[in-house]
Parts: C-alpha cells; structure tokens; sequence
C-alpha cells in the first residue's frame, strides 16, 4: 500500500488548524497508510498544543516538529527530512478536505502519474462581504488564474496546489529554497518541470481554501505575493509564468501613460477603457456567480479588482527594483 506522509507547516492557526486535523482523521483510507508530519513555526498561540493534543489520539502515526526559522519553505524541509511515506503532499493550515481527498489522490497516482491534484475552491462564507471578497481572490482577471484555481477535464497543467507527489520527485529535485518567503512553490515547480516531471489535474480532486476575511488581510497578501515574485526573479526568473507578471505590467503601463499625458492623452484614454472593459465584464461575471451579496458584489467589485492590480504589481516592482540582495 501506498503510504502518504502528510505535511502541515502552521504559524499561528490555532483558530483554524482543528478543522484540517478533523478532516484528516475521518479520511477513508487505512489509517495505516497515513503519516502526518505537524510543523510548529514557533507559534505564540495554542498552534503546538493543539498538534501535540491530536498527536496522542490518532489512529495514526503523527510527528510533531519545531520549524525555529519560522519560514514555510524550512518548515517544509524540516518535514521532508522526517517524512518515510511513499508520497508527499502538503496543505496549509486554512484548507479543508472532504473525506475521499487521499483517496482520490491515491487513485489517480496509482494510474502511473508522478504529481498530481485538483482544483482548490473557495472556503465556507460568513457574510456577503466575505462573499464579495472570495470572488475578487477566485476571479480569473484577479487571483484565480492559475489552472489548479478552475474545473475543466483531466489534464496537465503547469503547476497544482495541494499537490501529491511521490516521494522520489524530491529525492531527485532536492529541497526548497530557505530563501524564499513566498514563492518557495513557484521555484520548486519549476525545478521539477526541468527535470522531466508533468503535473496532472483531476476535477475527481477537490480541496478548499478561504480567503481572508478582511480587505487590509487581502491587500496585504497580495502585496507580500507580488513583492517575493520580484525579489524570486533575482534567483529563479524562469520559474513564473506570464500571468504573475501582469500586474506589474499594467502599472508600468499606468506609469507610462500618466507621464506622457501632459504631451497626450490618448494612450491613458485608451488603457483606461481597455481595462475598464475588463473590470466591468468580470465584475459582472462575478457577482452573478456569487449565492448571496450579488448587490454589494456589483458595488465592490469594480474597485477591487483595480486596487487589487495595483497593489499587486506595486509589490512586484518594489522586490525586483529594491536594493537588498534576497535572503533568508
């Protein structure tokens, strides 16, 4: 039997890291054949003794481990080091699973495929501004465009979330980058892309993720993802695809015109109708898809998805513009 190292990395999550841990234990696989690897980054809550508390009464084996350095990617390596399953897959601390995800994962490994996930869909909501803001971080013009982020039929892709790999994809690819905050995945896909391996996509496969709750909370990580794919493309440039680089673009694009207005108008005009077209569209697209806040969402949305662009690519240029060299 296939055995599946599980690897959580938590810094503070004691609000949401039980859920993750109840879906871990009623999955429908043997519990024999799971092994869960609980990194604590130091936490300042509850984060460790809640891992210790389920550690003693799992049906299955469980590790708690210290990450001292506090940053995803050595906590994921800290895990690696102590993982003996035959596959890997790792999840953050705010997702969910329902009860078949290994299962599901397993079945479609054990067609002869060396990675594979599905799609990750947004979180339960609360209210109708956490309605509005999972769209404006699940919408294709906004932070939805990766494949792993929309349905569709069985397929490669180039990158997955919450991906299952087997074990020897690392041993061949090595461990993440510990200088990297952000984009230790981008950097680590990459590296496996180069070595020969292939990223499959299952619509059977389907985990959740929420968004954060608060406009200053999405800003904030936007801001952050933008600023690590500057400083990553000192290290590693072909690591990302062009549709990381889209936000920086436009605001480059805004720069520009904004300086030649005083000598002419029509290149802001012109940028400004083709973008207002998008945003219009895909807020439309957006709130009709939402099951509650459709109002708020038309109101919202067309200022969002712009503050959004605009602090994303701001990040970008301000980690690939800045003067410190990357580190840890």
């Amino acid at each position: 039997m296939t055995r599946i190292s599980f690897i959580i990395v938590a810094y503070n999550a004691a609000g949401c890291l039980g859920a993750l841990l109840d879906d871990l234990r009623c999955q429908t696989i043997p519990p024999e054949q799971i092994e869960a690897l609980l990194v604590d980054s130091a936490s300042s809550d509850a984060t460790k003794a809640l891992m210790c508390d389920f550690a003693a009464n799992a049906p299955f084996e469980v590790k708690v481990l210290d990450n001292p350095r506090r940053w995803l990617a050595s906590g994921i390596n800290v895990a690696l080091a102590a993982a003996t399953g035959d596959a890997i897959i790792r999840l953050d601390a705010h997702a969910r699973i329902p009860k078949d995800f290994l299962e599901n994962n397993l079945r479609v490994l054990e067609t002869g495929e060396d990675i594979v996930g599905g799609c990750v869909a947004g979180g339960d909501i609360h209210s109708d501004w956490e309605a509005v803001l999972r769209t404006v971080d699940t919408s294709r013009f906004c932070g939805g465009a990766a494949p792993f982020r929309n349905s569709g039929g069985a397929r490669y892709v180039d990158t997955l979330a919450y991906a299952l790999y087997r074990r020897e994809v690392y041993d061949k690819v090595g461990t993440y980058d510990e200088r990297l905050r952000r984009t230790e995945d981008n950097d680590m896909h990459y590296r496996m892309r180069s070595a020969g391996y292939r990223f499959f996509f299952s619509p059977e496969i389907i985990s959740y993720h929420s968004a954060r709750s608060t406009l200053r909370g999405q800003l904030r990580q936007k801001w952050g993802n933008g600023y690590w794919i500057g400083r990553t493309m000192r290290i590693q440039p072909r690591c990302f695809a062009p549709r990381h680089l889209i936000p920086a673009a436009f605001v480059l694009a805004l720069l520009g015109c904004l300086l030649l207005a005083p000598v002419s108008l029509w290149p802001l005009a012109l940028l400004l109708i083709a973008y207002l077209s998008c945003d219009l569209f895909f807020s439309a697209r957006g709130a009709l898809s939402q099951d509650r806040g459709r109002l708020l969402a038309f109101a919202a949305l067309p200022l969002l998805f712009p503050a959004v662009h605009i602090v994303y690519g701001a990040g970008t240029l301000a980690g690939l513009l800045g003067k410190e060299k990357p580190h840890a």
